[in-house]
């Protein structure tokens, strides 16, 4: 089973906790980061330019740098423009599923409904993501 390297992307802390409970229970990502939004994500990366993410997993809405604003700024910037960005977001609203793949992102996933049920969204990512090739051959 492959592990994958993380940035997760969350402006709540609540969501934070419980998301990084989830992620370490599950054996199958390592978190880099856990950063509140897109301004502190760009500042990590540029200080770690050597411990770069396979992925980074972002919520949608958020003060500062948003997910589209994330979207964007890895597909532009030269030394991110590999990393795949996937979205997550309370909405299933197709019109913003749509939106953020139009920017660029390599999927998007609804949130869970309630904090516990973190450990299997976070089996569904990783299966998401080996079954559609998003993170490649890193």
């Amino acid at each position: 089973m492959k592990i994958y390297n993380v940035i997760i992307v969350e402006n709540d802390e609540d969501e934070q906790y419980f998301m990084r409970e989830g992620f370490e229970a599950s054996g199958k990502f390592r978190i880099r980061a856990m950063v509140a939004n897109g301004d502190e994500l760009l500042d990590w990366l540029g200080q770690h330019p050597t411990e770069l993410p396979d992925f980074i997993l972002s919520d949608l809405n958020m003060p500062g740098r948003n997910g589209y604003d994330i979207i964007t700024d890895m597909r532009t910037t030269p030394a991110y423009s590999h990393m795949p960005v996937i979205i997550t977001s309370t909405s299933s609203t197709k019109t913003f599923i749509d939106k953020c793949l139009a920017f660029g992102a390599a999927d998007y996933v609804v949130k869970p409904e309630t904090f516990i049920e973190y450990r299997s969204f976070v089996d569904q990512l990783h299966g998401l993501i080996e079954e559609k090739g998003i993170v490649g051959g890193r």
